[in-house]
């Protein structure tokens, strides 16, 4: 299976009638693009930086929030060292660390926080297990 196939198959598929993700990628945490949606924003090196660093205990994100593509979201609570969570107005993201990558979906209404969560999160705890 080709990383994009993860993307397209597992990320930006219909959760629910009328419910999908407005944008997902699985990022290497040297900043790698592995595969993205079309409409994913380019990550600057530094938001990558930050990103890696957020998941350590006591992560500057929770004070200075977390930024996408320029793209400020306030950091919600997440599980230290595993997942992100992030809100910016109806929308927001989860962001799921593996050990080389990270699955990133941003979702807007009428996508829910719950759904955007369970998408990432059972992928990016699948690429965990496979080692990856």
């Amino acid at each position: 299976m080709s990383w994009q196939s993860y993307i397209d198959d597992h990320l930006m598929y219909e959760i629910s009638p009328g419910h999908s993700l407005a944008a997902a990628a699985i990022i290497g945490h040297n900043g790698s693009v592995w595969a993205q949606s079309e409409n994913f924003p380019q990550l600057s090196p530094e938001e990558v930086d930050k990103l890696l660093n957020g998941f350590e205990e006591n992560s500057p994100l929770a004070q200075n929030g977390l930024f996408l593509g320029g793209s400020k979201y306030m950091v919600l609570q997440g599980d230290p060292g595993i997942v992100i969570r992030g809100k910016k107005g109806p929308g927001g993201c989860t962001i799921r660390k593996t050990n080389s990558a990270f699955v990133i979906g941003i979702y807007d209404e009428p996508c829910t926080p719950g759904e955007c969560n369970i998408a990432v999160e059972k992928l990016g705890e699948y690429l965990f297990e496979q080692g990856l």
